[in-house]
């Protein structure tokens, strides 16, 4: 695996990859350590959990550095990243417990009946590289404290990352091979995921790789949660405070380079406001400085690799020749590094790459709308089903408005974001089951019912 800093093109350094022999020997250590790791008190694995919440605390930015080493994001968002996993592992270190505990169930006299949280063993999770630490943690601080055991396939461009969540766990006390990091190619997934020893998978990431381990794991009657892409729309109605309204929709654009799934994407603004809007929105993101990631002061970094910059500039060069038009950006910029401008695209066309497919990058469609029926029939006209955000004074109207969008959350007066005390997924193409909170918790383990007469 080749390390290629997106800030210089340089390489960094060389992984070995994992061999089949490796992978079958990771197989048999997660099997050993699941068997004494479920009988493990709930309370021991949330005071290990807590304690990795520590070790990621007191080695925040080396880990960030890491990141931005390897992926480009500028390092005060990679610390900010770093503290957030920390976040999660307290939670679950409070809550895991309760959130495991068994429910009861309406019975005859003289019977009781419960349901029981049950670990299912070796779990394989595929992440991606965009937010390389927390979407491992917000899968593993669940799903190690409920007694499964991890093993994590990451993004080939993040190895570095890979080893060091596994050092944290290591360095928290952590049994040895409850988490270990198999550093093998995509094209090693399906053999991982149809050996017995592993139980279930999750995956974040690309349309097609969720189909691809759905489509696996099904064959082998394995149980699988998938967050994929999405096309976020940011609604904008006539009655939003506009100042708030911009300053977040610029971060919410472009935070991590616009690399987001759950990236506001589409700028549905109400005709009324929609001058306004736009010339605030411009200001705002016009402020953002673009530069060097390892500098405290960068707002926005290079992309993570030059081909997914050029993937990005032909879906921006396409919705241009269809009859867009970039009022800021639209061009890679001229300096080393996979560096792409803050671009604003207006006049969108029905169908064009900006308007129909996911633009990972920080790349905003806006468009000026009537009224609040044909606001949701854009906000729903997209393969896409993760998060949506709306924008106004009158709270009911946004709740009202939140219940007629087809999303798996919907955030009024507020960016959408991922948050460990709530359930966070998708649908459609956005994919399905989710993670945090206790319904994050509960997608994988068995839920036995225990009828005792």
């Amino acid at each position: 695996m080749e390390v290629i800093n997106p800030a210089t093109g340089e390489r960094e350094e060389t992984v070995e990859e994992d061999t089949e022999s490796d992978v079958e020997a990771a197989l048999e250590r997660a099997t050993a350590a699941y068997e004494k790791w479920c009988d493990r008190p709930i309370r021991e694995r949330e005071k290990l959990l807590a304690d990795a919440g520590d070790v990621l605390r007191e080695n925040k930015r080396d880990y960030a550095a890491t990141m931005t080493r390897e992926m480009g994001k500028p390092i005060s968002q990679g610390i900010a990243e770093v503290e957030k996993c920390a976040w999660a592992c307290d939670h679950y270190a409070q809550h895991g417990s309760t959130y495991l505990e068994n429910d009861s169930h309406p019975s005859p006299a003289g019977s009781t009946v419960e349901t029981a949280y049950e670990s299912l063993g070796p779990i394989l999770a595929v992440m991606p590289w965009n937010f390389p630490f927390w979407q491992v943690f917000r899968f593993a601080a669940p799903n190690l404290t409920a007694g499964n055991v991890g093993l994590l396939k990451h993004a080939s461009n993040v190895p570095g990352c890979a080893q060091a969540i596994e050092a944290v766990f290591e360095e928290a006390g952590y049994p040895a091979n409850v988490f270990q990091s198999l550093l093998i190619p995509s094209d090693l997934v399906d053999d991982v995921i149809e050996d017995e020893r592993v139980k279930a998978a999750t995956v974040t990431g690309s349309g097609p790789a969720g189909r691809a381990v759905a489509s696996t794991a099904g064959d082998q009657l394995k149980k699988t949660v998938l967050e994929l892409g999405g096309s976020d729309p940011f609604v904008v109605l006539d009655d939003a405070d506009l100042t708030d309204a911009a300053e977040t929709a610029a971060w919410a654009r472009n935070q991590n380079g616009g690399q987001s799934c759950i990236a506001a994407k589409r700028f549905l603004v109400q005709t009324g406001v929609y001058d306004d809007f736009l010339d605030q929105f411009v200001d705002e993101i016009e402020s953002l400085t673009v530069g060097d990631p390892m500098d405290e002061q960068t707002d926005i970094g290079p992309q993570a690799r030059t081909d997914l910059m050029e993937d990005l500039h032909e879906q921006v060069d396409a919705s241009i020749e269809a009859g867009a038009r970039a009022l800021i950006g639209g061009e890679p910029m001229d300096r080393d590094g996979a560096y792409y401008p803050p671009t604003i695209l207006v006049d969108v066309p029905e169908d064009c790459p900006a308007d129909s497919e996911e633009t990972f990058g920080p790349v905003a469609a806006v468009y000026e709308i009537d009224d609040e029926a044909a606001m949701v029939e854009k906000a729903n006209d997209t393969e896409f089903g993760l998060g949506a955000s709306i924008w106004t004074n009158d709270r009911e109207r946004g709740r009202r408005l939140a219940r007629e969008i087809d999303a798996g959350c919907v955030y009024v007066n507020q960016l959408v974001k991922s948050d460990p005390r709530v359930p966070f997924g998708g649908i459609k193409n956005s994919g399905y089951g989710r993670e945090l909170a206790r319904e994050g918790m509960l997608e994988f383990v068995n839920r036995k019912t225990v009828w005792v007469e």
